[in-house]
């Protein structure tokens, strides 16, 4: 496929994605705020079994949504990440400087503002990364309820800085929130790795043997302490992206298939089984306690002063160029919108707070959805403005 109907193609999916993402995430609120909360809590706590011989899975449906399938979208990120590196955006040095630059301020400042606001509660600095990733389907969503009047080069640049966060946000979930780690589970997770490589370099070019290596490493992983969601990623790296035949490649053919699947299933089934945050009690001090407020801050100041301020520098000192046909109103209602955490910022807050032993387990849920609500209103609102005919450059 070629690779211009691939952005194409991404851009139409994540868009809708992001739509469906805003709907099922206010619709988790209403139910689990009705009469019907009892039926929400019920659903996500029904109990899923696999076995195979020794083997067994026991999970609650919530936990197979956000270790399963949340696996899938890893996978879904892996293959984006690779196919970009190889032959997109990120393939040479002068396409990745503004947006890397871009993200890396917008990983660094969100964390210290979060920080900033909870040191000296140990606890609470367990949630220090959960601002730092974007969610690139909701903000890709709002940039399209304004149409043709963003520009394409915009939206390359915030999918690229979003695409560079979410690795960001791989890295940081590997290194600093896994669990306590099973060397046997290690070793078999290695075995299965190696196996992937040596098909990759033997030229095998059929799907089935990477997906069924591909599930016995997620068993693995997940059984290893490591979080399972991490196999999606190797196992996408694994895949081969070039063959002979250019429109048979089967990377681009698995993420053909797979991501209408992410934007139209998965994530919004993750966003519908964790944004159904309680109400009830809920007061000014919700909203100001540390944890939340620095989630919130992190999201809204430290994305927009993150993203902004080291993409303004890049471009100042000469190492980028502002994108094709943009303004310095739209780079900053992007980076604005760089603020809408939700999928990535849930899923990390699931980790940092683990139902159960953590006493701030649901409290950052408030500050993921306060700080990325306004983010969205706020972008959308800046970029409004910016995006009107004849606009200052």
């Amino acid at each position: 496929m070629p690779l211009r109907i691939t952005v194409t193609r991404f851009f139409q999916l994540e868009a809708a994605g992001g739509l469906l993402l805003i709907a099922a995430a206010a619709l988790a609120l209403i139910i689990n705020n009705s009469s019907l909360s009892w039926m929400y809590n019920a659903f996500l706590d029904t109990p899923v079994v696999a076995q195979i011989g020794a083997v067994k899975i026991a999970k609650p449906l919530l936990l197979w949504i956000n270790d399963g399938m949340m696996a899938l979208f890893f996978l879904l990120i892996g293959l984006e990440v690779k196919r970009e590196v190889l032959g997109g955006h990120l393939s040479r040095p002068s396409q990745i400087i503004l947006p890397g630059t871009a993200a890396i301020g917008g990983m660094v400042i969100p964390a210290l503002v979060f920080w900033a606001l909870n040191k000296g509660d140990t606890a609470a600095m367990n949630g220090w990364a959960i601002p730092m990733a974007t969610d690139i389907a909701f903000a890709l969503g709002v940039l399209a309820l304004l149409g043709k009047r963003v520009p394409v080069s915009l939206k390359l640049f915030l999918m690229t800085l979003a695409i560079i966060d979410d690795l960001g946000a791989i890295i940081v979930i590997a290194l600093f929130y896994s669990g306590e780690l099973s060397n046997l589970s290690l070793m078999l997770a290695g075995c299965s790795i190696a196996a992937l490589i040596a098909m990759n370099r033997l030229g095998v070019r059929k799907l089935g043997p990477y997906l069924l290596i591909g599930l016995l490493l997620w068993v693995c992983v997940l059984k290893s302490g490591v979080h399972a969601t991490l196999a999606g990623v190797v196992l996408a790296f694994c895949i081969p992206l070039r063959t002979a035949d250019p429109d048979a490649s089967p990377l681009l053919s698995l993420e053909h298939a797979l991501h209408p699947w992410v934007a139209y299933g998965i994530l919004p089934l993750f966003a519908f089984a964790n944004a159904g945050v309680p109400l009830s009690g809920v007061t000014l001090e919700s909203f100001t306690h540390h944890v939340p407020m620095g989630i919130a801050a992190g999201l809204l100041l430290g994305k927009t002063v993150g993203v902004f301020g080291l993409t303004w520098l890049a471009i100042r000192i000469g190492i980028a160029k502002l994108p094709g046909g943009a303004n310095w109103g739209q780079v900053l209602a992007v980076s604005i919108l760089c603020g809408i955490g939700f999928t990535m910022s849930l899923f990390v807050g699931s980790l940092a707070y683990v139902p159960g032993s953590s006493e701030y387990a649901g409290v950052d849920r408030m500050g993921i959805l306060t700080g990325s609500i306004l983010a969205a209103f706020i972008g959308y609102a800046v970029m409004a403005v910016s995006s009107r005919k004849n606009p200052i450059r």
